[in-house]
């Protein structure tokens, strides 16, 4: 078990404002994203400019920031469409979708210097842009803990390299199961 010390409480629009503007546009090297959910989500990009969680990822993506995105289910349609449309993100090395079923928490690791960890899901009236009246409720907290930061990292990559697979009970359920071969030994 590990004592938390989180260090910000955050709720409904706190969590858009301190996880995507504060923390994913300023990434510098790694955006980690676990969510139960996937939606095209509208972000603020600066100057202005409004546009979609897709072009978020492609900015950072021709920046050189790694985007890992763990789901566990079919991202919508609208999402899956521009990413389709958007090929150059699609075969970026800089970007990867891995889909667990088993997948329900939610957070968020940046730069391995903070993480957010709570309830809202990678959608727009979880953790993106949407208006007072059309958001859920949410609750959710940031660290910049490196005790913090590490067992969630290590949770992550556990899942993201299969290393859960073989335990799950849920394998029949994979499209594409995360079990490597060299995990599987």
């Amino acid at each position: 078990m590990c004592r938390l010390n989180m260090k910000e409480l955050l709720l409904n629009e706190a969590i858009y404002t301190e996880v995507v503007e504060n923390g994913m546009m300023k990434a510098r090297h790694s955006v980690w994203i676990a969510t139960a959910n996937v939606k095209n989500m509208f972000v603020a990009l600066g100057a202005g400019a409004v546009g979609s969680s897709i072009e978020l990822f492609e900015r950072l993506a021709a920046r050189g920031v790694r985007i890992r995105l763990l789901h566990s289910g079919v991202p919508s349609g609208s999402f899956l469409s521009e990413l389709k449309e958007r090929r150059k993100l699609l075969h970026s090395p800089n970007f990867d979708m891995r889909r667990c079923v088993r997948v329900h928490f939610k957070c968020v690791l940046i730069d391995s210097r903070k993480v957010y960890v709570g309830s809202a899901n990678f959608t727009g009236a979880g953790i993106g842009m949407k208006g007072r009246g059309r958001r859920n409720f949410e609750i959710g907290m940031m660290s910049g803990e490196d005790r913090v930061m590490d067992q969630i990292a290590a949770l992550y990559d556990a899942i993201w390299n299969g290393a859960k697979c073989r335990k799950c009970g849920r394998r029949k359920h994979c499209i594409v199961p995360l079990e490597s071969p060299k995990t599987a030994g």
